[in-house]
């Protein structure tokens, strides 16, 4: 099943025809977990700069809504230390779309290759959801970290997706505001 994801998310169409989109595949358990660990520390070290007194005056009124993150991050840091991964959430593997940091449509191209990634893994009933805390430490981690354990510095991570056979199944999606379309015929 997964060599049938990975094959969906390769034939996704990209900009220009370019094909620049690489992908890399993390299935060991310890290597899925330092990636959950690193995320956590990314945002964690975010939280303790802005929790500072003169900084969180000044920030704080400036972007409000970057504030209402710090309990989640507080959150998952505790019950990861407790041995519960909130990021990756048990996931048995996890699949990274990249590109070369300056790929024009890399972001684009990535996100093309997630989704039919995605479809597929729900194809083959496989639960899945995208990696976004991943990601977003990826970007803001000055170390690169997460580049530097899966081998692929000097890169940017656009996208991911978590993988795993559920233990359960639900008849319905999640439940979804009215579609929002806007015909013009």
């Amino acid at each position: 099943m997964l060599q049938r994801i990975i094959e969906a998310a390769h034939r996704a169409p990209t900009a220009t025809n370019a094909q620049e989109v690489k992908m890399v595949l993390v299935t060991r358990p310890e290597t899925l977990k330092e990636i959950s660990r690193i995320t956590i520390g990314t945002f964690m070290s975010i939280v303790h700069a802005v929790e500072n007194p003169l900084l969180k005056m000044i920030l704080k009124p400036l972007m409000p809504s970057s504030y209402r993150y710090i309990p989640v991050f507080k959150q998952l840091q505790e019950e990861f230390d407790k041995g519960n991964d909130g990021i990756l959430r048990g996931a048995a593997a996890a699949l990274f779309f990249y590109t070369g940091s300056k790929e024009r449509f890399g972001c684009q191209d990535c996100n093309l290759a997630y989704q039919n990634a995605s479809l597929m893994a729900e194809a083959c009933g496989v639960s899945q959801f995208y990696t976004g805390f991943v990601c977003s430490a990826a970007g803001m981690n000055r170390k690169k970290e997460l580049q530097k354990l899966l081998g692929i510095e000097g890169c940017t991570i656009h996208a991911g997706i978590a993988l795993g056979m559920p233990s359960f199944h639900f008849d319905k999606y999640i439940d979804k505001k009215d579609v929002v379309l806007k015909r013009i015929d």
